[in-house]
């Protein structure tokens, strides 16, 4: 039995899933100044997150960016399943570049000096939306060509026996 995934998906999840597995692993030791930095542009965003304290929210940042980054790079878990995932977390992160003032130029999506740290998340999205899609085209049985000589080789000598049977 294969793996659920194929040799196409190999580099887009080692690449998204090294990196963001990289960025929760540095996140956990967070100092308070650290957490209430990125607690505070984050809430600044999503103003439900302001009744989270920082240090929770940090801590919670780690660990999903650690499962999403270890499940990209299991090739046990299904593409689209990663895939879906990424694109979740990353439209998240997207939503922080496209409404936070000052990360992109006025009337531009081209993101300002400020905002090029973020911008930068948006081939993240890039890369959920291309496996979804990948997981959904690959959710068809695969054949390998050995199978599929063989079932064509069964079904001919059937249609030979069929034949063989008309013609009585």
């Amino acid at each position: 039995m294969g793996l659920p995934i194929t040799l196409s998906e190999i580099a887009p999840r080692i690449s998204a899933g090294a990196f963001i597995l990289n960025s929760g692993l540095g996140k956990r030791g967070a100092d308070a100044e650290a957490a209430a930095g990125m607690h505070g542009f984050a809430a600044g965003t999503y103003p439900f997150l302001k009744s989270v304290p920082p240090q929770q929210f940090v801590q919670g940042l780690a660990t999903a960016e650690i499962v999403l980054g270890a499940a990209l790079l299991t090739p046990f878990v299904p593409t689209f399943a990663a895939g879906a995932a990424l694109t979740a977390f990353s439209g998240g992160l997207l939503g922080l570049y496209l409404r936070t003032p000052g990360m992109r130029k006025p009337g531009s999506l081209a993101p300002t000096e400020q905002g090029l740290s973020i911008a930068k998340d948006s081939w993240l999205v890039g890369i959920g939306i291309g496996l979804m899609t990948r997981g959904l085209i690959e959710r068809r049985p695969r054949v390998t060509v050995k199978k599929a000589n063989k079932l064509a080789k069964k079904e001919a000598k059937a249609a030979a026996r069929q034949a063989r049977r008309d013609a009585r």
